[in-house]
């Protein structure tokens, strides 16, 4: 999430203190910080409202369901496809904090509001859809101005080369962070990372939600046509959510291992140790 970073100092060898990112950077991270946790909580809220997933334009409790998380004998479970497993206690059959048993998708922990409430999880979901869907309307063209998208987040052919990713791959897999300069420039791995959630994540986290909104149908229909129906544009949907939550989990890890004072101070604050050189 940290998209905009200064141009890296080619001569920095490590142990200096550097401007790595842009006021304008810190504040579309906290905010996207924010704005997501909430979508992705007030959308858990619309899901318990019928907590099945289809392929297609029509879907109901008849219907067969792709993603089914349910209860059936008083003890919850998690059916994709054929696979099914239980999950009394997290899933489908779970106890609040009062000690009452309730039989809904998801926890009261996991959701906004935590009571059970369709309309007022629309209106969080629906306030802060606006949020992400203006804010990437903002950061894009703006990045394409600075030239923060062709410096940081361009994959050159040579990166693109399998040799190169697997070499990246390993190294984070050793636990292996770059030191010096390269510390301040992205690596491949975080490019095409940040790539997909700019332009293929939350882009299609806007789309299919429009595709989902009976109103679409009024003034551009061809949206939900493109997915092949509304449940379709569903499914996707709550696919894209959870692809962004797996980006989340795994920014969070390498926050954590690459060393979270040092990290966390840069997108406070804007100012990066940059980490030595290995002997």
């Amino acid at each position: 999430m940290s998209l905009d970073a200064d141009p890296p100092e080619p001569e920095a060898q490590g142990g200096e203190l550097v401007r790595r990112h842009r006021l304008s950077t810190r504040v579309w991270h906290w905010v996207n910080a924010v704005t997501l946790l909430v979508l992705l909580m007030s959308g858990l809220m619309i899901f318990n409202a019928h907590p099945r997933l289809y392929w297609g334009e029509y879907g109901a409790n008849f219907d067969y369901a792709w993603l089914e998380i349910g209860q059936r004998g008083g003890s919850g479970y998690l059916r994709i496809g054929s696979w099914q497993v239980p999950t009394t206690g997290w899933l489908g059959v779970w106890t609040d904090p009062g000690g009452m048993e309730r039989r809904r998708a998801f926890s009261y922990w996991a959701t906004i509001p935590s009571n059970y409430s369709l309309a007022d999880g629309r209106v969080w979901h629906m306030a802060f859809a606006w949020v992400l869907a203006l804010g990437l309307l903002v950061y894009l063209p703006w990045s394409l101005v600075n030239g923060h998208l062709r410096r940081d987040v361009h994959i050159t052919r040579r990166e693109w080369r399998p040799s190169h990713i697997w070499h990246d791959v390993k190294e984070h897999a050793r636990l292996r962070f770059p030191t010096g300069a390269a510390a301040l420039r992205y690596n491949v791995l975080q490019k095409i990372s940040y790539a997909g959630v700019l332009f293929v994540l939350i882009p299609l986290m806007i789309v299919t939600g429009l595709a989902m909104s009976p109103g679409t149908d009024a003034w551009a229909p061809i949206v939900t046509e493109l997915f092949g129906g509304r449940q379709s544009a569903r499914s996707i949907h709550f696919l894209c959510a959870w692809g962004l939550v797996a980006f989340v989990v795994v920014h969070v890890v390498m926050v954590v291992l690459a060393g979270p004072i040092n990290e966390l101070r840069s997108i406070v604050t804007g100012w990066y140790r940059v980490p030595r050189d290995n002997p």
